[in-house]
């Protein structure tokens, strides 16, 4: 009763599910992922047991096929059953259970696989993986490419209701306090793809990749303007010049308020990011 696409980035590296369903919750059900292990989507009748044993025996060394395997020859109802893994190397397998509800099946590529069961057709299937294929960018970002494009081509035939993206790498969470680099769900929606990418906008801005900062002299123009942003926003920045310090503290007070404190530093620049947030550009 869903459409998934789980998938390894070896640049990262990252794992990762992008998943929708007409069903409640459906991020609290399928995706499943473990950094430096793999990820598993199981859905049509989901047994659950599959994401934490996958990930465990992944993490043993075992491949993605062999998992497979393993899970399904213990599982009585496993034609009921509709899995995705990819393992640590990046190794893809799909099963789809011959009781699953049509149309059902599931494709596998370089790093990922995609399936889904009680969907308008094989198209939806086949838009997922191309558009990943295609796609340039981070893990997350590929992800939710190829399920908007499931979506837009039918997705789940009964309708829409939920969607989520899970994306993990090492240090990869808030403060590199832990693996969860992404975990967004939309739990109950009309259009919970689109919805899920909005949220995704804004985890970039508050979340950024290292790699993708990018940090900006502060000359005296741009020192008016967020000067004069500030107080607008009822902050006090002062009535100095350049990049003083009553304009970092108030600067620093909004980037906080904000959320945006992954883009901060203490030198004497700014993170562009938060120029744009700030002024509206």
């Amino acid at each position: 009763m869903t459409f998934s696409i789980v998938a390894h980035d070896p640049s990262g590296p990252e794992w990762g599910v992008a998943v929708a369903s007409k069903f409640l919750a459906v991020g609290s059900v399928v995706p499943w992922a473990r950094a430096g292990a793999g990820a598993v989507a199981t859905q049509s009748y989901a047994n659950v047991t599959y994401g934490p044993e996958g990930l465990i025996r992944m993490a043993w060394g075992e491949s993605a096929q062999d998992v497979l395997h393993a899970l399904i020859a213990g599982d009585e109802q496993r034609e009921l059953r509709q899995v995705g893994i990819v393992d640590s190397a990046g190794r893809a397998a799909t099963f789809t259970g011959a009781e699953c509800f049509d149309w059902a099946g599931g494709r596998t590529g370089d790093g990922y696989a995609c399936q889904g069961n009680i969907l308008t057709g094989g198209d939806v299937v086949d838009a997922m993986a191309e558009t990943f294929e295609t796609t340039r960018g981070d893990l997350a970002g590929r992800l939710l490419a190829g399920l908007a494009a499931g979506d837009a081509r039918g997705g789940d035939r009964r309708g829409r209701q939920s969607a989520a993206l899970l994306v993990v790498r090492e240090g990869g969470g808030y403060l590199s306090g832990s693996d969860v680099a992404v975990d967004l769900r939309v739990d109950d929606h009309p259009d919970p793809v689109a919805e899920l990418g909005r949220l995704f906008d804004i985890h970039r801005l508050l979340f950024p990749h290292p790699e993708d900062l990018e940090f900006v002299p502060v000359d005296d123009g741009l020192a008016d303007e967020m000067r004069a942003a500030l107080l607008r926003l009822g902050y006090d920045p002062g009535s100095g010049s350049g990049y003083d310090l009553q304009l970092r503290d108030a600067l620093f007070a909004w980037v906080g308020t904000e959320n945006l404190e992954a883009r901060w530093t203490d030198e004497p620049r700014v993170e562009r990011g938060i120029v744009r947030a700030l002024l509206g550009t």
